[in-house]
């Protein structure tokens, strides 16, 4: 068994009530800032004005900042860390899908130290500058299971101007609290539910094969497959279904702990690339798209945890039944008709696409249990691409 690391300070209350505990456990200061999304769905629900009244039980003040797109930029990160130090802002709550609470940590971070959010990441025009000051606390709130960002370190921004799609965190940016209500996902589109399913179901997956996998993901991870792929299409099919959203809010806070205790691998990069030049492309539909000619040149490498995969799918423990379970799930799911040249992906980018995901995110390729190249990912853009 390798050496590993564990860091989880999460405190996270799960279940059904959840979100109630808001206006008795301790909070971090007095006043939040709010972070949820452009669409106003969390306004138009129900879910943020819910919120902000538990919050002004506790007499905490509310500053809200809804300006938060899918794919969120770094430009919106900076804007709302402003917002934060304007306002004095003690502490900042994700409340939405992976998008609000992703930005919600790296303007949490940005609150707290100067200059623009590039300033500190790589990639290719990053400066790598070190962080003088932790970020914020943070509090997350999700209302899809998708992400799992509620329990780890990790926030996805685009840098709209050179395409760039960067995952970072530190220990700092782990949510200091994360509230799991199920109730706030009944409201999720059926195919928003099996886009974000399909996520948390590749972040399971791939924490499994990653080089750097350990004992406590190896078990969580096979547990996520299982629940998804029999939770998954119920929540997909009966959107009412509480037992069904709840099994499904746990797979994905439970993969978002596979993701802090090992990592995902270059299915993220390479989709990562794609949706930073394609940003109207979900995360979880670009993954899904790109998983089968992906996972088919995997195989060779990790045949037998491809064939514990395809165990805890229902199938044969076969690493090649891996491919067959994964089929059937995407097409149970609604999602086996979506194309990229739909979201107006051609082949004339698949050589940029390949060399943006090595250039941006080549760190996942170090825990990729294979050697790829850029031809390598043009190969597997070219399999996963129809007209």
């Amino acid at each position: 068994m390798r050496p590993f690391s564990w860091y989880m300070p999460t405190r996270l209350h799960f279940g059904v009530g959840s979100l109630g505990l808001l206006s008795s456990l301790p909070l971090p200061g007095a006043k939040a800032l709010l972070v949820t999304g452009m669409g106003g769905s969390a306004r138009r629900l129900g879910y943020l004005d819910e919120v902000h009244a538990l919050l002004q039980q506790r007499g905490c003040e509310v500053v809200v900042f809804d300006k938060i797109q899918p794919n969120p930029t770094s430009e919106q990160v900076d804007e709302g860390a402003k917002l934060a130090r304007q306002e004095g802002c003690d502490f900042v709550l994700g409340l939405g899908g992976g998008s609000s609470l992703d930005a919600s940590k790296s303007i949490a971070f940005m609150a707290n130290n100067e200059g623009v959010y590039w300033d500190y990441m790589g990639g290719t025009t990053g400066k790598g500058k070190p962080p003088q000051f932790p970020a914020k606390p943070i509090l997350a709130i999700p209302t899809t299971s998708g992400t799992g960002s509620e329990t780890d370190p990790w926030t996805v921004i685009t840098r709209t101007e050179s395409c760039e799609k960067l995952g970072w965190g530190c220990d700092s940016t782990y949510p200091q609290l994360a509230l799991v209500e199920p109730r706030l996902m009944l409201s999720v589109p059926p195919q928003v539910t099996a886009m974000t399913g399909m996520d948390a179901f590749f972040h399971a997956v791939e924490a499994y094969v990653a080089t750097c996998h350990q004992p406590g993901c190896d078990a969580l991870a096979l547990d996520v497959v299982r629940r998804i792929v029999h939770w998954l299409p119920k929540a997909v099919q009966h959107p009412g279904d509480l037992e069904a959203r709840t099994e499904m809010a746990w797979a994905a806070t439970e993969a978002g702990i596979c993701e802090s205790l090992s990592s995902c691998i270059s299915h993220h990069s390479l989709e990562h690339a794609l949706s930073a030049f394609f940003p109207k492309l979900p995360h979880g539909a670009g993954l899904s798209m790109l998983s089968l000619p992906y996972f088919s040149s995997l195989l060779p490498a990790v045949p037998k945890r491809m064939a514990d995969l395809a165990e805890a799918m229902g199938q044969a423990a076969k690493p090649e039944a891996f491919l067959v379970g994964l089929e059937r799930l995407i097409e149970e799911v609604g999602l086996g008709a979506l194309k990229l040249s739909d979201y107006g992906v051609g082949p004339e980018v698949f050589e940029a696409l390949a060399k943006n995901a090595l250039d941006v995110m080549g760190f996942l390729f170090r825990l990729t249990p294979m050697k790829q190249d850029e031809r390598a990912l043009v190969e597997i853009l070219r399999q996963a691409w129809r007209p």
